[in-house]
């Protein structure tokens, strides 16, 4: 199958491509998003993606949407900054728009971003450059990703292909073909490639809900890793909680906050993580490469960190605070998952943390802590809750990697073996 290429032109797709498109759109608002009648919603997106980013104004009026505002950046323009940018403005970021954004949450606005930029898009920049940028966005960030992290807001984050996009997955092929392929794989892995795509997402959600169920009817402690190159215990938070799939956010609205989601993810404890761990797939981070990441923990902090490729911009991320070193996440994926088994590196976070068990450095889910909607920082910490500027999700798990469950008593239960549930 042939379809456009998602620039911001005219360009009529075919009928099917324009049916799963739709789909696409109708299931990011209605079961990604839950989106409520008069509510307003913010989302951002590149400009390739706006054939999507169209649609789901589309769907988002017809549910009733009080008014959408997109903010839309060009990658080329970002290239031209490291190109003729002062040194000094990589240290800024413009506070008064990301305090827009929290003001729009608090005042009670949806959250959606479109994926879709260049894997490696600033991978020839100065790193010292990117990190200091990464950092300044982080901190003015910060007040409208609490509102997230503590999921007082519905959420989703749904992916649109690009041609960058697509030519790093498929390299060995035309652009057209490159991102007929990538749509292809995004449409299944979404389920906007079923008839009653809001129908199949339900399914699947409550498949994730019954796993995350048994896990917390476990109590673990710990979880354990071990594999070629892994040999991780990773302490679990206390009163900890396991979700998979949708939650309810604080405004009382239901919402999957990633499309496409095969994980059930808790929070670990930020002191309680020890031995070593490797990557099992490139990360791609803020449009740098990193792989082969290797690194030891102790005491729940990184001490020694180690990458074949980008290890500047993994050691800059580290770095960005004391919680960076920290784990915020865990997150279990079996191997049979539809992402795993198209046999694609997406290059992309957003589907690459679904194919594999994965963790996360920096800041947790206070929504994965008992209550953790009603606590203070100073109780969320004293759980074991891990805070940072930063949230960096890579993949540690495979077809050779098991997973055991520690009890208290210090029993290990098998829960994954060679990469599938026990």
């Amino acid at each position: 199958m042939s379809t456009p290429t998602l620039e911001a032109t005219d360009l009529t797709p075919s009928t099917d491509f324009a049916q799963k498109l739709d789909r696409l759109a109708e299931v990011a608002i209605q079961v990604g998003l839950g989106l409520a009648p008069g509510q307003e919603l913010v989302m951002t997106a590149t400009l390739d993606t706006l054939p999507l980013v169209r649609r789901i104004h589309e769907q988002a009026y017809k549910s009733g949407a009080k008014f959408v505002t997109t903010l839309l950046t060009d990658e080329e323009s970002t290239l031209l900054r490291y190109q003729y940018g002062s040194n000094e403005s990589f240290d800024y970021a413009p506070a008064w728009l990301y305090e827009g954004m929290a003001t729009a949450f608090k005042s009670g606005a949806a959250r959606l971003a479109v994926a879709g930029s260049n894997p490696a898009l600033l991978s020839q920049q100065d790193p010292e450059k990117v990190s200091r940028a990464n950092r300044a966005v982080s901190k003015a960030y910060r007040p409208a990703l609490e509102l997230i992290t503590r999921h007082d807001i519905n959420w989703t984050i749904v992916p649109a292909a690009t041609p960058a996009w697509a030519a790093s997955v498929f390299p060995e092929l035309p652009s057209d073909q490159a991102l007929a392929r990538l749509w292809d794989a995004i449409f299944a892995a979404t389920r906007a490639d079923q008839p009653d795509s809001v129908a199949a997402w339900k399914t699947h959600d409550a498949n994730l809900h019954k796993r995350s169920a048994l896990l917390n009817n476990k109590r673990y402690k710990t979880l354990h890793f071990k594999g070629l190159g892994t040999d991780l215990r990773v302490g679990l938070a206390d009163d900890h909680l396991w979700l998979g799939g949708g939650t309810t956010a604080g405004n009382g609205l239901y919402c999957i906050p990633n499309m496409p989601t095969e994980e059930v993810f808790t929070t670990p404890h930020k002191d309680r993580t020890d031995g070593t761990v490797t990557s099992t797939k490139p990360l791609s981070h803020q449009g740098t490469m990193i792989e082969g990441i290797q690194v030891r923990f102790e005491g729940g902090r990184i001490v020694e960190a180690k990458a074949s490729k980008g290890e500047g911009v993994l050691q800059r991320m580290i770095e960005t605070d004391e919680g960076a070193r920290r784990l915020g996440e865990v997150a279990l994926v079996p191997h049979h998952s539809p992402i795993a088994q198209s046999g694609l590196l997406f290059n992309n976070t957003l589907f690459d943390e679904n194919a594999a068990c994965h963790i996360a450095l920096g800041q947790a889910y206070s929504s994965c802590v008992k209550n953790g909607d009603k606590l203070t920082p100073e109780e969320l910490a004293s759980r074991g809750a891990n805070e940072s500027l930063i949230h960096v999700d890579w993949m540690i798990g495979s077809a050779e990697i098991d997973v055991f469950g520690v009890t208290a008593a210090g029993q290990e239960e098998p829960l994954i073996h060679a990469g599938e549930w026990v």
